[in-house]
């Protein structure tokens, strides 16, 4: 999701939820500690240079309760940040600590912003000898019948 989609839907809303993978919600007493851009500049396993830029949100929850984040208080954190740090629309990762720190993108349902898993993947396959993934085909796809076959139950065999 973009910075220009979350302020849209934010602006469709009275209040924000953020669903887990799991299908929990993160406590509603949730604060967004920080909207900041994050760029990441490194070499991939094929020696290729790479940049990526994303705008990152931490979602953290204390003891405080009684806090809610209301859309439109959120909608000027993020514009805030726009003009201060020069946020262009871009992707937004999201970081929320459970057990551990996971990094989420983000989605909507129409109802509640949902954090999505991260997977990691090698972008230099072909570089570093992983085959590329074979198709998979339905055995049946591959045969062709024609009209002199002989099919079972037909009496031909």
């Amino acid at each position: 999701m973009r910075l220009s989609e979350i302020k849209k839907y934010l602006g469709e809303l009275k209040t924000i939820a953020f669903e887990l993978p799991d299908g929990n919600l993160v406590p509603r007493h949730f604060h967004v500690t920080e909207v900041g851009k994050v760029e990441k500049n490194f070499i991939d396993c094929g020696g290729t240079v790479r940049h990526e830029v994303v705008a990152n949100f931490q979602l953290w929850e204390a003891n405080d309760y009684d806090h809610r984040l209301h859309p439109e208080k959120l909608v000027h954190i993020i514009e805030l940040s726009e003009k201060i740090l020069g946020l262009d629309d871009m992707e937004i990762e999201v970081e929320y600590q459970g057990t551990t720190i996971g990094k989420y993108g983000l989605d909507f349902d129409g109802k509640h912003f949902l954090l999505t898993s991260k997977q990691t993947a090698c972008l230099a396959q072909e570089e570093c000898g992983i085959p590329p993934q074979k198709q998979k085909e339905n055995l049946s796809n591959l045969i062709e019948i024609s009209n002199n076959s002989c099919t079972p139950g037909s009496g031909c065999c």
